[in-house]
Formats: C-alpha cells, structure tokens, sequence
C-alpha cells in the first residue's frame, strides 16, 4: 500500500469522541454529569453487586460495585457528532473495585454495569450501601467535555487486517504524515477509539462474551467465532474509557497507571442494550 493510500484508509476510520477532563467542581444539579459521589438513581433502583474474592479477601461474596460516574446526554449530545449515544436520560458507570476484574475471563461478567435512565425517570441520589468500603466511595468531581478525533492504535488497525502481522512501518508514517498526536496518559473519553496500553482488545471482548477464558494461552476456535474474532474491531464500539483520576487527597487508578474500557457491541448501543456492556482492564 502506498503511502497517500494508506493515509487515506487512516482517515476513513476517524471517530469522533467527547474527551473528559475529571477534577473541577462538581455539579450538583440531579442528573449532571459528574465523577463519582452519589449516583441519581430512581426510587426502584437495586444497587448492582458482583459475587467476588479479592486481593485481600479470599472469600467469595456479593460486593456492591463503586459508582464511577454519570452523564447528563442531553448535555453530551452536541459532542456526539456521530449521534451514538441516547440524546436524552443519563447514562451510569459501576465497577467492582477490590477485585479490579481484568475481562479476559468469563466468569467477570457482571463486574461493570451500565444503566440508562430515559428521560423522565424521576432521579434521586442514593446512598452508597453499608456494605461498600469507604475507599470505595468515590468522592465527587466535576467532568469537562470536549470535542475531539481519535484514530485507531496501530494494534487496532491492524487486528482485522490480512497484513496484521506484516510490516507496521507505513501505519506510522502515515500517522506522522497527518499529524496524528500520541494520547497522553491517562486520558478518559466517551466514544472515539480507544487509547490501549497493551493490544487491540475488541477480539477479547468479542470471545470472552462468546464464553472463551483467554487468561491461558490459545484457544481453538469454531470458523464462527473465528470470523466473529476478525469482525470485533468494526462490530465493537468504546463506551467509556476512564484513565487515573486524582483529586484533593484522593488517586484512583487501575493497575499500575492503567485504564478501564467499557465496550459494546454497535448492534447493543443501537438498541440501547446497556446490560450488554464488556469491561477490559490494561495496565502498564
């Protein structure tokens, strides 16, 4: 492939995302958008838990996930140029702290949830379970949008491609000919494609949804989980991407400066299938 042309192809797979900067005064307001502090829920809402051991609890137990954060998509709208998202409600971000589920594994269903509240849902605060350890209990911060044009890592480039494990060279002079800027760490984001740390993970969504554990080695693959595999990085889309988020004598991070993705299929963000959302964990 020449270089005009791979350039071209490199255009052709901009996304647009809403880029998020965490740590400015909260917002208050019910349904803002907002990091961490008490989630605005209505009256019916069950608190999601994950049955779990930890890093320093052998024991298996329902443990209430952490509130991550919310976002009011009437105000998200105006960044999401592709329209993805739900223009109205707001859409809810949980993970299962203490355990820090990686989603190479099957069994880590369930560790992330996303909720979507439509518009009109009367939305309340609710306080955080007894049961959820107070480092748990995020404080709240105020969450930044803006615009931004993501490319794909050459890991996602190339993971669908038939030259994936052939010459990467043209991908990066194509990325410099256009002056495609490296993410800096610990960027969060809705949308776009993702920042990863350690290699194109849409396919382990894609198998590890199909019920493979992909924590082992290879895996032997029917030809349709085969193709579904080649298909992930066009079929998958990147929800929420949350990189180390500091406060006033607070850090949070995942893994060793890591990031946690929230993805889902195109055909589920469609039809508003929250409930089908897949997390993947990377660290440095």
């Amino acid at each position: 492939m020449t270089a005009p042309d791979m350039q071209a192809v490199l255009r052709s797979m901009a996304r647009s995302s809403i880029r998020l900067t965490i740590g400015s005064r909260a917002d208050t307001v019910v349904g803002a958008s907002r990091f961490g502090g008490m989630p605005d829920v209505p009256a019916d809402f069950t608190w999601p838990v994950f049955e779990t051991a930890t890093y320093d609890d052998d024991a298996v137990t329902a443990r209430p996930l952490a509130f991550l954060a919310q976002f009011h998509c009437e105000a998200l709208a105006p960044y999401d140029t592709d329209g993805l998202l739900p223009k109205t409600g707001v859409l809810s971000f949980f993970y299962e702290l203490s355990s820090q589920r990686w989603g190479y594994d099957p069994a880590d269903r369930g560790c992330a949830r996303v909720f979507w509240f439509p518009e009109g849902a009367a939305l309340s605060p609710v306080p955080f379970p007894a049961e959820l350890p107070d480092e748990y209990r995020l404080p709240a911060l105020g969450i930044t949008l803006e615009p931004e044009v993501t490319y794909p890592a050459a890991e996602d480039f190339y993971a669908s491609r038939a030259d994936r494990d052939g010459d990467w060279e043209p991908y990066w002079e194509a990325r410099a000919a256009l002056d495609i800027e490296d993410p800096p760490d610990g960027r969060s984001r809705l949308l776009g494609w993702p920042d990863v740390i350690q290699n194109s993970f849409f396919r382990e969504c894609e198998l590890t949804d199909r019920g493979h554990y992909l924590g082992g080695g290879p895996v032997d693959l029917s030809p349709e989980d085969a193709q579904a595999e080649l298909d992930a990085t066009e079929n998958w889309q990147l929800l929420f991407q949350l990189g180390t988020v500091t406060g006033e004598d607070f850090e949070l991070m995942f893994g060793d400066c890591g990031r946690v993705y929230f993805c889902i299929r195109r055909e589920d963000l469609t039809a508003r299938r929250f409930d089908r959302v897949w997390l993947i964990l990377q660290c440095g």
